[in-house]
């Protein structure tokens, strides 16, 4: 190995080759994940954006100072942009609007245009990424589309590269490749070494819902009502490209936009591996897929491209609840009391006046106090039982607390679940106290009960 590289493409391949665990205990084959990330434009598609270049310099389609014009998703886009700097070429990029704002920003980052275009649109339609990119190349001087799609340099790439990779780093005893199928270059450039070194390994395309694959490879016919619009990206398409050869992939599994999502987040949680959408997508598909693994088995799965572009997406609470995708646990007392965070507890001593006690009531608007000697809550004091007992004339408004107050509210750890706060509150106890794990005490009342529900 050199000491140095001359520029960034040369670290380009190589990629390490790490065992999953706990994201697929139930699958009892051996799973490997190849992890692209660690390219430099952190996905796969830096290996075919520079081998599409490099063959399109020799072929004389690509002049020095020309402009490279794509329609991408933006990992392939980013090996483009990066080639492009080390290259000395310009960049124009189409993608959809579905694609995270991460994308785009990375891809301006690197001094490229981007111009976002509608997703719900045919590919022959003008205003699609597609057709954009194509009308662009023939108003821009020196302009090339590298048209990943139907680019066989695509697929070649990853004959030369990523196939003998895995070959290697399994020792020959990989049973089964799974990849996110897209452009279809990554799992048919693997698929046609892998099976030229062992005809016998199976080839499995994750594809999702709306997209054309699965039902093309199963019965020949391209059906036009299996497109619609669909949230995971990287994977599927709404066409045919040129690079999808469908002798070499054994079997195509859908997986739903929910489903890749909540596996996108529990990749990192489980496996330390911050990886992308498509990587989310194979994991889902592979657990469906369980009963074709088998003790004994090799399966190396393709992890694409890195979290960092779905943190406003995928990994992003707001973003997965708003679509339904986040599972929804039911709150604790430690959920509740975060709305009183920076308030401090408002209590009184045994000694306090009853007067003093019902002004400062008054003053912070509640109906019940605790009752707190030292460092120990001792009671708890409420506006009824003040009432009643000054109208019955037990007590007078000069006497103290200790003279009327009840029992000290329950102090629940901020673990307890709602049902079992629920259960302490009553006719008799109108609020519990609870300690947050920074030890800090906190009431809980009937209303902020109905209103954590509501």
């Amino acid at each position: 190995m050199p000491r140095y590289y001359e520029n960034i493409l040369q670290t380009i391949g190589n990629t390490p080759m790490v065992k999953l665990n706990k994201v697929v205990k139930e699958i009892p084959a051996t799973v490997l994940a190849k992890i692209e990330t660690v390219n430099p434009g952190n996905s796969i598609k830096d290996r075919m954006a520079v081998k599409m270049i490099e063959d399109a310099e020799k072929s004389g389609l690509l002049k020095p100072g020309g402009t490279i014009i794509e329609g991408t998703s933006g990992n392939t886009g980013m090996g483009l942009a990066i080639a492009a700097v080390i290259k000395g070429y310009k960049c124009i990029f189409t993608t959809t609007d579905k694609q995270s704002r991460e994308k785009v920003d990375a891809l301006k980052a690197f001094g490229a245009e981007v111009i976002v275009c509608p997703t719900d649109v045919d590919p022959e339609d003008p205003r699609s990424y597609y057709s954009v990119s194509s009308r662009l190349v023939s108003e821009v001087p020196n302009a090339w589309k590298p048209n990943q799609y139907d680019n066989p340099s695509n697929a070649q790439a990853h004959y030369e590269s990523t196939g003998p990779e895995i070959w290697e780093q399994t020792e020959g005893k990989i049973t089964h490749l799974v990849v996110g199928v897209g452009t279809g270059g990554t799992i048919c450039g693997t698929a046609r070494y892998l099976k030229e070194k062992n005809p016998a390994i199976q080839v499995l395309g994750i594809d999702t819902y709306g997209s054309v694959f699965k039902k093309y490879k199963e019965t020949g016919e391209f059906d036009k009502n299996e497109i619609y619009p669909y949230i995971t990206e990287g994977i599927g398409e709404d066409f045919l490209p040129q690079n999808v050869d469908f002798s070499l992939i054994d079997h195509f599994e859908k997986v739903t936009d929910k489903d890749a999502a909540i596996y996108t987040r529990e990749i990192p949680r489980k496996e330390g591996i911050f990886v992308g959408n498509s990587a989310g997508a194979a994991i889902a598909g592979m657990l469906q897929m369980k009963d074709r693994f088998k003790e004994g088995d090799v399966v190396v799965v393709i992890f694409h491209d890195h979290g960092t572009r779905y943190l406003g997406k995928m990994f992003n609470d707001d973003w997965m609840r708003d679509r339904g995708f986040l599972k929804e646990e039911k709150p604790k007392a430690g959920d509740i009391v975060k709305r009183h965070a920076g308030k401090k507890l408002i209590t009184v001593s045994p000694d306090t006046s009853i007067a003093d006690a019902v002004a400062i009531m008054n003053k912070y608007g509640i109906s019940q106090i605790p009752v707190k000697e030292g460092n120990n809550f001792v009671g708890a004091l409420s506006d009824n039982q003040v009432l009643s007992k000054v109208l019955s004339g037990e007590v007078d408004k000069a006497d103290i607390v200790a003279r009327v107050m009840g029992a000290s509210f329950p102090l629940l750890p901020a673990d307890t679940g709602l049902e079992e706060v629920s259960r302490h509150i009553n006719r008799d106890c109108n609020a519990v106290l609870v300690q947050d794990l920074g030890g800090n005490v906190h009431i809980l009342t009937k209303e902020d009960i109905i209103s954590s529900i509501y």
